[in-house]
């Protein structure tokens, strides 16, 4: 969270907001944008957990002819875990866990990840108000990492500490696919652009830990993962132009 936000000040402090015309014209620009997605889960994945956000930015170019090509990522995170008995194995016949002190300890299970995709798209401006603007379809691929997130805040919990929370935290990683299709609008002379529309992800994906300490005598599946996520994405397109050439007069 910390270094998406750090690249969302960089941003600001690097783009110029210039005068263009998207009324006349189809303009080959910089797109940048910050976005957010709310998703619902399916197939393997809505076995460990519910809604999930998706929290990025968009980086790519937008051609003379409507292309645009670019690189998004996103963190993703949670809080709805549908994995029952997680710690079953540690706790007390209280229902309890102990710190290394004795005393009951708070843990917090969440859901964390992130994917990365190169994505191709186009806008067709029909319904638009200039030629930038309209629907807009994109897809791509990449890479998709998850887990559980595993905190004892301010308890020393031995069993969930360091190399322990990789025997529960259910890393899985692989191939991503995703496909989007909305409504582009850039207005003409304002620095306000935003889209919005249907989001849907297909995870290829896999276990990547070898036991799973809630499940000791169960062999952990080898086998391919379809983790499945839908719902929306709204977005902040920022477009990036050049400063218009000031014009100097003598008598």
């Amino acid at each position: 969270m910390k270094t998406i936000l750090f690249l969302i000040f960089l941003l600001f402090s690097f783009t110029v907001f210039n005068q263009r015309n998207t009324k006349d014209s189809i303009l080959s620009t910089p797109w940048v944008s910050v976005q957010y997605g709310g998703n619902w889960t399916g197939g393997d994945l809505a076995q460990r957990y519910g809604y999930l956000n998706h929290l990025g930015m968009f980086a790519g170019w937008k051609t003379s002819k409507n292309w645009i090509y670019g690189i998004d990522g996103s963190f993703i995170f949670g809080n709805t875990i549908r994995l029952t008995g997680l710690f079953d194995e540690i706790v007390d016949s209280y229902g309890n866990i102990t710190d290394q002190n004795g005393d009951i300890a708070s843990v917090f299970v969440m859901a964390r990840g992130f994917h990365i995709n190169a994505s191709v798209g186009k806008i067709f401006p029909v319904f638009s108000p200039n030629q930038n603007s309209g629907i807009f379809v994109h897809a791509g691929a990449g890479y998709l990492l998850h887990k559980l997130r595993i905190e004892t805040n301010y308890h020393v919990v031995p069993l969930l500490e360091q190399d322990y929370k990789k025997g529960y935290d259910r890393l899985t990683t692989g191939v991503n696919f995703h496909q989007f299709v909305g409504y582009a609008l850039m207005f003409n002379k304002r620095p306000i652009n935003v889209y919005g529309g249907f989001y849907i992800q297909e995870g290829l994906t896999y276990n990547r830990r070898n036991v799973f300490f809630d499940r000791p005598n169960e062999p952990v599946s080898k086998e391919q993962r379809l983790d499945l996520q839908f719902g929306f994405r709204v977005g902040w397109l920022i477009p990036i132009y050049k400063r218009t050439p000031k014009a100097y007069y003598y008598n």
